[in-house]
């Protein structure tokens, strides 16, 4: 399963991707990219098997300490900011 989400609120200066991919980690099984957008949000592009794609949508509502969490939207548009996936291989989160 892949999935691209925009994530907005408190996500950028607070650890917020370092967070993501430790939380990736734990939950296993999920490659992609995190990355700051210029307007203060963050877009996930994510694969991995379905149980832990949807595991990763509940913890990204939790966010790292000092992060604040407003909306994370299903937004497949925003695929084309990240690099080309070659050979069917993302870089690890």
């Amino acid at each position: 399963m892949e999935c691209c989400v925009l994530i907005k609120g408190r996500v950028q200066g607070v650890g917020f991707r370092y967070w993501v991919k430790c939380q990736a980690m734990l939950i296993g099984g999920i490659d992609g990219y995190a990355m700051n957008l210029d307007n203060g949000d963050v877009a996930l592009l994510m694969r991995g098997d379905e149980k832990a794609v949807n595991s990763m949508l509940q913890k990204l509502h939790e966010g790292p300490l000092w992060s604040r969490v407003d909306s994370i939207t299903i937004a497949p548009e925003y695929k084309t900011y990240f690099p080309p996936v070659l050979n069917g291989v993302f870089k690890r989160i």
